[in-house]
């Protein structure tokens, strides 16, 4: 198959060549060759979005999300590479639990990855004999399935990972410096003013000083702070930010209500600013979205008892491309595709993503950016049936392709690669279309771990 005319983030205009599950060839003028031609005149290709953290809450939390009803939002969205996390039920600590979750995930229909978990009763032997993409999130305060730990046991995880060649990933709160004073109040700000900012750059400092005295190496999730961001870039670790804590921030709050409570909570304006303004610069090395879908009968509740967590696997490509594609921001299409793709297939060493590259696998995803539209809930397709940014602008994927094969098509944006194809395409209420595929361990393209 040949896709003419394509614009890629650079605004070089090339012809991509697929074949199989890889791009043969990039360049100019390609040679049709008797295959399938697809003009994309006009549009933008992106390699696919690797998405490192998410909640798709299989096993154990059907009723929130599954991993059909996830991988259909993150091909939605333009994800093509979704990673999960631990805390489900049973968590994923053990090999046992690992292989239990690999069968939930064979419904995906974009390529995944499953993170290992550490908690008192963890088994690292049979837990590294799995092709883990990472260690973590390891939480060092309690979150969404009480899976906090205490320091010893935290260095202990460093060490084994370490010794095993794997990635840790860490969520980064120290409880002792959360503020008791806060738990007096009820209104939506109060959980901003529980879990401070400080408790983010203390865990943050604390977790690079560890890893740095066993040699390991970690990657902070969902940074919410510029402290936190320059603590963990000094050390030489890496960083993620989520779009929540890109755009939001506590002034949205008095609208968002306890649909705004996730971990690490919304910081100040001046914060959300200097968290921005170090995405733009380079210094934060990727965008994950930590998708946390919850029911709206569950964040129906007050602030304390509403669960942490808001949903964005679908959009946050969507959003990054209507940020780029606003000539009054600083954000541009180069380091959308690096924040989205090219840094989180090098931080986790996954060489065979995140670039639309001859021998890569062909994890596409094409957009038209002069064709901005309001993120609507109804519209999505996760299970939980909301989004903390309803009306805000998006430019939506017309098609996902994973691994040279179109898994969805927006209603009405034309023709797709795979339009043809005998594959039972599955309609959306809205018109959009899903095409049946089986999404892979991103850890298998060799059969083994990728160190």
């Amino acid at each position: 198959m040949l896709i003419r005319n394509a614009t890629l983030a650079d605004g070089r205009q090339r012809d991509v060549r697929v074949r199989g599950e890889t791009i043969a060839e990039v360049g100019r003028s390609l040679s049709v060759d008797d295959e399938r031609t697809v003009d994309v005149s006009g549009k933008r290709l992106f390699p696919g979005m690797i998405d490192a953290h998410v909640h798709f809450r299989q096993p154990g939390y059907p009723h929130k999300e599954t991993w059909a009803s996830g991988s259909r939002a993150a091909a939605a969205g333009g994800v093509t590479c979704v990673v999960d996390q631990p805390n489900t039920d049973p968590p994923t600590v053990d090999g046992a639990a690992f292989d239990e979750k690999t069968e939930f995930a064979a419904d995906s229909l974009v390529d995944w990855g499953i993170n290992g978990g550490v908690t008192a009763d963890w088994a690292p032997e049979s837990l590294f004999e799995r092709r883990l993409f990472a260690l973590g999130e390891v939480f060092l305060a309690d979150s969404t399935g009480d899976m906090g730990i205490e320091r010893g046991l935290f260095e202990a995880a460093l060490a084994a990972a370490t010794d095993a060649g794997v990635t840790v990933t860490v969520h980064a709160e120290d409880a002792d410096y959360f503020n008791d004073d806060a738990t007096v109040r009820d209104d939506a700000d109060a959980w901003s003013a529980y879990r401070t900012a400080e408790a983010e750059e203390r865990a943050v400092r604390r977790a690079c000083e560890a890893a740095q005295q066993v040699g390991a190496r970690i990657h902070i999730a969902h940074t919410s702070t510029p402290e936190g961001i320059d603590i963990a870039a000094d050390a030489g670790m890496t960083t993620e930010v989520t779009p929540h804590h890109l755009l939001l921030s506590r002034r949205d709050l008095q609208e968002l209500d306890t649909y705004g409570r996730m971990n690490p909570p919304l910081r100040r304006e001046k914060r959300r600013r200097g968290v921005y303004e170090r995405v733009v610069d380079g210094t934060v090395d990727m965008i994950a979205t930590d998708h946390a879908p919850h029911t709206k009968a569950e964040k129906d509740a007050s602030i304390w008892d509403a669960p942490s967590g808001v949903p964005g696997v679908e959009t946050a490509l969507p959003l990054l491309l209507a940020e780029a594609a606003d000539p009054d921001t600083a954000l541009g299409y180069e380091r959308v595709r690096d924040l989205t793709a090219a840094n989180p297939a090098a931080v986790f060493d996954i060489p065979q993503k995140g670039a639309i590259e001859p021998g890569k696998d062909a994890d596409l995803v094409l957009v038209d950016t002069t064709e901005t539209t309001e993120i609507r809930a109804e519209e999505r397709h996760t299970d939980c049936g909301w989004t903390p940014f309803e009306g805000f602008d998006a430019v939506f994927p017309e098609w996902t392709m994973v691994r040279g094969t179109t898994v969805f098509e927006r209603s009405g944006a034309g023709s797709a690669p795979e339009a043809s194809s005998e594959r039972s395409p599955r309609d959306d209420p809205d018109g959009d279309v899903f095409y049946d595929h089986a999404g892979e361990n991103a850890r298998d393209a060799d059969g083994e771990l990728i160190r």
